[in-house]
Protein backbone atom coordinates (compact mmCIF):
# COMPACT_ATOMS: atom_id res chain seq x y z
CA UNK A 1 0.00 0.00 0.00
CA UNK A 2 1.40 3.39 -0.99
CA UNK A 3 1.68 5.83 1.89
CA UNK A 4 0.68 9.49 1.31
CA UNK A 5 3.54 11.90 0.84
CA UNK A 6 3.84 14.56 3.52
CA UNK A 7 4.13 18.09 2.15
CA UNK A 8 7.13 20.24 3.14
CA UNK A 9 6.91 21.98 6.50
CA UNK A 10 6.02 25.68 6.39
CA UNK A 11 6.82 28.72 8.48
CA UNK A 12 4.87 31.86 7.64
CA UNK A 13 6.35 35.23 8.63
CA UNK A 14 3.84 38.06 8.46
CA UNK A 15 3.53 41.59 9.75
CA UNK A 16 0.07 41.59 11.35
CA UNK A 17 -2.51 39.16 12.70
CA UNK A 18 -4.79 38.17 9.77
CA UNK A 19 -2.02 38.42 7.14
CA UNK A 20 -1.33 34.70 7.60
CA UNK A 21 -4.96 33.81 6.86
CA UNK A 22 -5.46 36.23 3.98
CA UNK A 23 -2.18 35.63 2.15
CA UNK A 24 -1.35 31.97 2.84
CA UNK A 25 -4.24 30.48 4.82
CA UNK A 26 -4.98 27.96 2.09
CA UNK A 27 -1.36 26.82 1.79
CA UNK A 28 -1.01 26.52 5.56
CA UNK A 29 -4.22 24.50 5.83
CA UNK A 30 -3.21 22.33 2.85
CA UNK A 31 0.17 21.45 4.32
CA UNK A 32 -1.22 20.90 7.82
CA UNK A 33 -3.87 18.54 6.41
CA UNK A 34 -1.09 16.48 4.81
CA UNK A 35 0.61 16.04 8.18
CA UNK A 36 3.31 18.64 7.61
CA UNK A 37 4.48 20.90 10.42
CA UNK A 38 3.25 24.47 10.05
CA UNK A 39 3.83 27.57 12.15
CA UNK A 40 3.46 31.34 11.90
CA UNK A 41 5.55 34.21 13.22
CA UNK A 42 3.75 37.55 13.54
CA UNK A 43 5.93 40.64 13.74
CA UNK A 44 3.50 43.13 15.31
CA UNK A 45 0.76 43.23 17.97
CA UNK A 46 2.07 42.09 21.31
CA UNK A 47 0.83 39.24 23.48
CA UNK A 48 -1.22 41.59 25.69
CA UNK A 49 -3.19 43.03 22.74
CA UNK A 50 -6.68 41.84 21.81
CA UNK A 51 -5.62 40.71 18.37
CA UNK A 52 -3.17 38.18 19.79
CA UNK A 53 -6.17 36.21 21.09
CA UNK A 54 -7.81 36.33 17.67
CA UNK A 55 -4.57 35.23 16.07
CA UNK A 56 -4.45 32.19 18.34
CA UNK A 57 -7.95 31.19 17.20
CA UNK A 58 -7.09 31.64 13.52
CA UNK A 59 -3.91 29.56 13.82
CA UNK A 60 -5.86 26.82 15.56
CA UNK A 61 -8.28 26.73 12.62
CA UNK A 62 -5.37 26.48 10.16
CA UNK A 63 -3.49 23.87 12.19
CA UNK A 64 -0.50 26.19 12.56
CA UNK A 65 0.18 25.91 16.27
CA UNK A 66 0.38 28.66 18.85
CA UNK A 67 1.20 32.30 18.04
CA UNK A 68 4.85 33.25 17.75
CA UNK A 69 5.20 37.00 18.27
CA UNK A 70 8.25 39.17 17.62
CA UNK A 71 6.73 41.70 20.01
CA UNK A 72 6.76 44.93 18.01
CA UNK A 73 4.08 47.56 17.47
CA UNK A 74 2.14 48.22 14.28
CA UNK A 75 3.41 51.35 12.52
CA UNK A 76 -0.10 52.82 12.36
CA UNK A 77 -1.76 51.57 15.53
CA UNK A 78 -0.52 52.41 19.06
CA UNK A 79 -3.08 49.94 20.52
CA UNK A 80 -1.04 47.11 19.01
CA UNK A 81 1.41 47.31 21.92
CA UNK A 82 -0.31 48.22 25.20
CA UNK A 83 3.03 47.61 26.92
CA UNK A 84 4.67 50.37 24.89
CA UNK A 85 6.88 48.23 22.64
CA UNK A 86 8.80 49.91 19.81
CA UNK A 87 7.25 49.92 16.34
CA UNK A 88 8.51 47.29 13.89
CA UNK A 89 9.62 50.00 11.48
CA UNK A 90 11.69 51.66 14.22
CA UNK A 91 13.23 48.50 15.68
CA UNK A 92 16.97 47.93 15.20
CA UNK A 93 17.33 45.70 12.15
CA UNK A 94 19.88 43.39 13.76
CA UNK A 95 17.63 42.86 16.77
CA UNK A 96 14.55 42.05 14.67
CA UNK A 97 16.50 39.66 12.44
CA UNK A 98 17.90 37.88 15.50
CA UNK A 99 14.43 37.39 16.97
CA UNK A 100 13.21 35.83 13.74
CA UNK A 101 16.32 33.66 13.37
CA UNK A 102 15.51 32.10 16.75
CA UNK A 103 12.06 31.06 15.51
CA UNK A 104 13.41 29.68 12.23
CA UNK A 105 15.98 27.58 14.08
CA UNK A 106 13.37 26.31 16.52
CA UNK A 107 10.73 25.42 13.90
CA UNK A 108 13.27 24.15 11.30
CA UNK A 109 10.94 24.62 8.32
CA UNK A 110 11.55 23.39 4.79
CA UNK A 111 9.85 26.49 3.40
CA UNK A 112 9.47 30.04 4.70
CA UNK A 113 6.67 32.25 3.35
CA UNK A 114 6.74 36.01 3.80
CA UNK A 115 5.62 39.32 2.30
CA UNK A 116 6.71 40.61 -1.09
CA UNK A 117 8.97 43.61 -1.67
CA UNK A 118 6.09 45.93 -2.60
CA UNK A 119 4.37 45.43 0.73
CA UNK A 120 1.46 43.53 -0.81
CA UNK A 121 -1.26 45.44 -2.63
CA UNK A 122 -1.38 48.36 -0.20
CA UNK A 123 2.34 48.97 0.42
CA UNK A 124 2.02 49.03 4.21
CA UNK A 125 5.40 49.94 5.77
CA UNK A 126 5.18 46.99 8.16
CA UNK A 127 4.87 44.59 5.22
CA UNK A 128 7.96 46.01 3.58
CA UNK A 129 9.94 45.90 6.79
CA UNK A 130 8.84 42.31 7.45
CA UNK A 131 9.97 41.39 3.93
CA UNK A 132 13.43 42.83 4.57
CA UNK A 133 13.77 41.11 7.94
CA UNK A 134 12.67 37.77 6.52
CA UNK A 135 15.15 37.88 3.64
CA UNK A 136 18.02 38.48 6.05
CA UNK A 137 16.87 36.00 8.68
CA UNK A 138 16.40 33.09 6.27
CA UNK A 139 20.02 33.40 5.18
CA UNK A 140 21.37 34.12 8.66
CA UNK A 141 19.57 31.15 10.21
CA UNK A 142 21.89 28.76 8.39
CA UNK A 143 25.11 30.48 9.34
CA UNK A 144 26.53 29.29 12.69
CA UNK A 145 28.58 32.43 13.31
CA UNK A 146 25.50 34.67 13.13
CA UNK A 147 23.28 34.85 16.22
CA UNK A 148 25.05 31.91 17.95
CA UNK A 149 22.75 32.23 20.97
CA UNK A 150 19.60 31.79 18.85
CA UNK A 151 19.82 28.00 18.53
CA UNK A 152 21.43 25.46 16.25
CA UNK A 153 21.79 26.62 12.63
CA UNK A 154 19.05 25.66 10.20
CA UNK A 155 18.83 26.54 6.52
CA UNK A 156 15.34 26.45 4.96
CA UNK A 157 15.33 24.99 1.47
CA UNK A 158 13.13 27.68 -0.03
CA UNK A 159 11.76 31.17 0.57
CA UNK A 160 8.53 32.32 -1.05
CA UNK A 161 6.94 35.76 -1.06
CA UNK A 162 3.15 35.86 -1.02
CA UNK A 163 2.10 38.28 -3.76
CA UNK A 164 -0.57 39.37 -6.24
CA UNK A 165 0.05 39.75 -9.96
CA UNK A 166 -1.70 42.27 -12.17
CA UNK A 167 -3.58 39.49 -13.95
CA UNK A 168 -4.30 37.67 -10.72
CA UNK A 169 -5.85 40.51 -8.73
CA UNK A 170 -9.28 39.83 -10.20
CA UNK A 171 -12.25 40.90 -8.05
CA UNK A 172 -9.92 41.81 -5.21
CA UNK A 173 -8.80 44.95 -7.05
CA UNK A 174 -12.21 46.66 -7.32
CA UNK A 175 -13.03 45.52 -3.79
CA UNK A 176 -10.02 47.32 -2.29
CA UNK A 177 -10.45 50.35 -4.54
CA UNK A 178 -14.04 50.69 -3.35
CA UNK A 179 -12.71 51.74 0.07
CA UNK A 180 -9.94 53.93 -1.28
CA UNK A 181 -7.03 51.50 -1.04
CA UNK A 182 -4.12 51.40 -3.47
CA UNK A 183 -3.20 48.50 -5.73
CA UNK A 184 0.50 47.67 -6.02
CA UNK A 185 0.27 44.45 -8.00
CA UNK A 186 3.49 42.90 -9.32
CA UNK A 187 4.17 42.08 -12.98
CA UNK A 188 2.73 38.72 -13.99
CA UNK A 189 6.19 37.28 -14.66
CA UNK A 190 7.13 37.89 -11.03
CA UNK A 191 4.82 35.06 -9.92
CA UNK A 192 6.48 31.64 -9.98
CA UNK A 193 3.84 29.59 -8.18
CA UNK A 194 0.05 29.73 -8.25
CA UNK A 195 -1.69 27.42 -5.79
CA UNK A 196 -5.33 26.39 -6.10
CA UNK A 197 -6.51 26.31 -2.47
CA UNK A 198 -10.22 25.94 -3.22
CA UNK A 199 -10.45 22.65 -1.25
CA UNK A 200 -9.38 24.63 1.83
CA UNK A 201 -11.36 27.82 1.10
CA UNK A 202 -13.87 27.15 3.89
CA UNK A 203 -11.08 26.60 6.42
CA UNK A 204 -9.28 29.71 5.18
CA UNK A 205 -12.45 31.80 5.55
CA UNK A 206 -13.03 30.53 9.10
CA UNK A 207 -9.51 31.61 9.96
CA UNK A 208 -10.08 35.04 8.41
CA UNK A 209 -13.29 35.50 10.38
CA UNK A 210 -11.51 34.50 13.59
CA UNK A 211 -9.96 37.95 13.36
CA UNK A 212 -13.26 39.34 14.63
CA UNK A 213 -12.17 42.90 15.28
CA UNK A 214 -11.03 43.28 11.66
CA UNK A 215 -14.04 41.44 10.22
CA UNK A 216 -16.34 43.87 12.06
CA UNK A 217 -14.75 46.94 10.43
CA UNK A 218 -15.64 48.35 7.02
CA UNK A 219 -12.26 48.99 5.37
CA UNK A 220 -10.02 46.04 6.37
CA UNK A 221 -10.06 43.10 3.97
CA UNK A 222 -11.58 40.61 6.47
CA UNK A 223 -14.58 42.92 6.82
CA UNK A 224 -14.89 43.40 3.06
CA UNK A 225 -14.79 39.64 2.49
CA UNK A 226 -17.29 38.94 5.28
CA UNK A 227 -19.91 41.08 3.55
CA UNK A 228 -19.54 39.48 0.11
CA UNK A 229 -21.79 36.74 -1.30
CA UNK A 230 -20.12 33.37 -0.78
CA UNK A 231 -19.44 32.60 -4.48
CA UNK A 232 -17.71 35.96 -5.02
CA UNK A 233 -15.76 35.62 -1.79
CA UNK A 234 -14.61 32.10 -2.62
CA UNK A 235 -13.42 33.24 -6.04
CA UNK A 236 -11.16 35.78 -4.35
CA UNK A 237 -9.68 33.54 -1.66
CA UNK A 238 -9.31 30.25 -3.59
CA UNK A 239 -6.04 31.10 -5.34
CA UNK A 240 -2.77 32.08 -3.68
CA UNK A 241 0.22 33.43 -5.60
CA UNK A 242 3.87 33.26 -4.58
CA UNK A 243 7.29 34.19 -5.86
CA UNK A 244 10.18 31.86 -5.12
CA UNK A 245 13.03 34.08 -3.94
CA UNK A 246 15.82 31.52 -3.59
CA UNK A 247 18.48 31.47 -6.28
CA UNK A 248 18.00 27.83 -7.28
CA UNK A 249 15.27 27.10 -9.85
CA UNK A 250 11.98 25.76 -8.52
CA UNK A 251 11.82 22.02 -9.20
CA UNK A 252 8.72 19.89 -9.59
CA UNK A 253 5.10 20.96 -9.87
CA UNK A 254 4.63 24.70 -10.58
CA UNK A 255 1.23 24.57 -8.89
CA UNK A 256 2.51 23.51 -5.44
CA UNK A 257 5.04 24.90 -2.99
CA UNK A 258 8.13 22.70 -3.15
CA UNK A 259 11.34 22.67 -1.14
Amino acid sequence: MTQPTTAPSLLGVFAHPDDESLLAGGALAQHAASGARTAVVTATWTADSHRATELAEALNVLGAGAPRLLGYADARNPASAPDGAVRLVDAPLDEAVGRLVAHIREVRPDIVIGHDALGQLTGHPDYRRAHQITLLAVEAAGLPHLYPDAGEPWQPAALYAATHSRAGVGRLGPLLQSVGKTLLAVPDAYVTTTVDVSPWAAVKMRAILAHRSEAARERPLPGLLARLPEPERDEIISTEQFTRLTLSPAPGNPHRLVA
